[in-house]
């Protein structure tokens, strides 16, 4: 393998679906979830990545430990569970400019899964398995073996961070440091 198939921060996007005050609460897992949605978004901002956010109509705002750190920015409100069916979705995404998809939130086997399977040809996908998840973790597990074997790349919070990073030693990586600690 190559480093070509490592995340390049240039091109990616953050991508967090539907971590929603009304959802999250029946979601398995959710304080992991949140928790580590929360670090990516704080993680995209010291790297610069941007980042997407959507919310399901008539679930409620996005939960306010993710909210906060979203200052400056609206949520794209949706009906359809693919977030690419979505005009106002695709848009920001294309607008980017940005080839790989880094997916956060819920629900993992519906708006997660139909979002990453759903992708237009051309961009990348992982999906951030700590930081999905769905009311059964059955539903969970099934929704990251389909996205799989559709071809996306399953991959960890910190997994995620650390490839971005690349390296130890730098003011980057001190600043870092405390969201993985």
């Amino acid at each position: 393998m190559s480093d070509q198939s490592l995340v390049d921060r240039e091109d990616c996007v953050l991508v967090v679906i539907d971590v929603q005050e009304k959802l999250m609460p029946v979601i398995s897992g959710k304080e992991r979830v949140i928790a580590n949605t929360a670090t990516l978004v704080r993680f995209c901002g010291i790297c610069g990545i941007p980042v997407v956010f959507t919310e399901q109509k008539k679930l409620g705002p996005t939960v306010p430990e993710i909210k906060d750190l979203m200052r400056g920015f609206t949520a794209v409100e949706k009906l359809h569970f693919n977030c690419f069916l979505n005009d106002e979705f695709r848009d920001r995404v294309e607008r980017l400019g940005r080839k790989t998809l880094i997916i956060a939130g819920a629900e993992a086997h519906i708006c997660v899964a139909q979002t990453a399977i759903g992708a237009p040809p051309g961009l990348g996908v992982h999906v951030v398995a700590d930081a999905v998840s769905s009311r059964s973790p059955d539903n969970r597990t099934i929704a990251l073996e389909r996205m799989r074997e559709a071809g996306a790349v399953i991959t960890s919070t910190e997994m995620f961070i650390y490839e971005i990073l690349r390296e130890a030693g730098t003011d980057e990586f001190a600043a870092v440091l405390p969201l993985v600690k």
